[in-house]
């Protein structure tokens, strides 16, 4: 489907210029441009941070025993400290891009880029991840697993109905993404409240079921769970299409998060109490496990299976904006090429046509290559390499701390924000420790490949500015 051929490249007068980012949105926007007020940029971030993940949580943390619930609120208190680093970033420059915008701006062009390339691997491998993850639960409904091309093709047409979604506009957008979270929650809080009522401490299983030190089990928990709160970016990155952006991405960002982290301890820690320990470890669907003892029968794995897939499609419909806003960002600084800074409705349709084309070929290349290890790797990649982009805002956040720049001086402001931009910085080292080798292994080279791609664009940009006065 060859979409860039139809969307006419933009007039010079229709760039956003850095210099006023709270201006009036691009004349070629029209009336398609900020339409995420605070329900949706909530229920953006919240659907991007809830997958498919959740489903499968329980089982994968459970050989670890209830001491996982303490990784639970270690990683949330990082998660949420993050969310506030971003809110603060936005309040000071609520241009789209989100971490691209804020380190480019602190330190300069190829800290942007780091930034943009970085999430932008991020963003399309975790697409793929998700639609093969979802074809999973397909599988419960209609049976698509039998052959290895049908399940390839059903993974493809997961992946492209959220970017016709896309192209259709960001109003579509916003609806697919406010319904899909709404319906996606009715099952999860059955779960996770309902579960209560159910709650069996017999249940639960040893507290520390690995048998190592409590420090390492947490850690170990924790290296399982670091992917589930990759998200917390995404209202900063959609900024510029977000009402009153200085004042609603902080909030949208610190509810979303916040929100995400109670279903997922409560959901948690209701199936812990309503499945067997020694049953719970050997799971694959947890939560149809968790339906079925609360209320009998065997009608929970197709109401899991179903909850699955309107999460997945919800969490891809966000995540294929959130892949076109950062190129796009940083194609109009001409950091990318300038194709990826065409938009329509609201849309920027190039990032959005090249990022499901990249995942779709993944996902091709899982499925033929034969061994699930390769594509294992790859979606612990997108765990190092969404640190580069939170690093990178994190320290922007510190840089504007310390030099005091834009901002007058408020002592206890100031040490407040100074420490939440530490436990900030904190969490993303740990995101990278818990990556794993040989993840930050791939994610080195694929930072290493995006500095080629800087050097052809710097000089690029170099050309046409032309020779430098004497």
């Amino acid at each position: 489907m060859h979409v860039t051929g139809t969307v006419p490249p933009p007039a010079p007068d229709q760039r956003e210029t850095p210099a006023a980012p709270d201006s009036a949105p691009a004349p070629g926007d029209g009336r398609h441009a900020r339409r995420f007020g605070l329900p949706v940029a909530t229920a953006l971030v919240m659907g991007n941070i809830i997958g498919g993940g959740i489903f499968l949580l329980p089982a994968s943390v459970a050989p670890f025993g209830t001491i996982s619930l303490l990784a639970f609120g270690v990683l949330t208190v990082g998660a949420v400290a993050l969310a506030l680093v971003f809110g603060r970033l936005a309040a000071r420059d609520p241009r789209t891009g989100g971490p691209y915008v804020y380190a480019r701006e602190a330190f300069g062009d190829f800290a942007g880029f780091l930034a943009a390339w970085a999430y932008w691997i991020t963003t399309w491998v975790s697409n793929a991840a998700l639609a093969v993850a979802a074809v999973g639960y397909l599988d419960v409904l209609i049976p698509v697993n039998d052959h290895r091309w049908t399940a390839c093709l059903a993974a493809l047409v997961i992946q492209w109905l959220p970017a016709l979604a896309n192209f259709a506009g960001t109003r579509y957008v916003g609806a697919v993404q406010l319904v899909s979270t709404v319906l996606k929650f009715a099952p999860l809080l059955l779960v996770a409240v309902g579960g209560l009522f159910f709650f069996d401490a017999d249940n639960l299983g040893p507290f520390n079921a690995s048998g190592g030190s409590g420090i390492g089990a947490v850690s170990a928990a924790a290296a399982i769970l670091l992917f589930s709160y990759l998200g917390v970016e995404s209202a900063a990155v959609s900024a510029g299409e977000v009402k009153d952006p200085r004042r609603t991405v902080g909030r949208a960002t610190v509810i979303g998060t916040a929100g995400a982290a109670l279903v997922y301890l409560l959901g948690t820690l209701s199936v812990f109490g309503t499945v067997a320990h020694d049953r719970l470890v050997d799971s694959t669907a947890p939560f149809s496990d968790a339906v079925n003892a609360m209320f009998g029968g065997a009608w929970g794995g197709w109401a899991v299976a179903l909850a699955a897939l309107v999460s997945m499609t919800g969490c891809l419909n966000g995540w294929t904006l959130l892949s076109a806003q950062t190129p796009y960002a940083a194609a109009k600084d001409g950091l990318f090429p300038a194709a990826f800074a065409r938009r329509r409705r609201g849309v920027p349709t190039t990032g959005v046509a090249v990022t499901v084309v990249l995942a779709s070929l993944l996902t091709v290349y899982n499925y033929t290559s034969g061994p699930a290890k390769v594509f294992e790797v790859l979606v612990l990649v997108t765990t190092f390499t969404a640190t580069v982009p939170y690093l990178l805002a994190t320290a922007a956040q510190l840089f504007h701390l310390v030099s005091g720049q834009g901002e007058r001086v408020d002592r206890s402001r100031l040490v407040r924000d100074g420490v939440i931009a530490a436990v900030a910085a904190g969490f993303s080292l740990w995101l990278v420790a818990g990556a794993g080798y040989a993840a930050v292994y791939q994610g080195v080279l694929f930072l290493f490949a995006g500095v080629l791609v800087y050097a052809v664009m710097a000089a690029r940009r170099r050309r046409a500015e032309g020779p430098a006065a004497p």
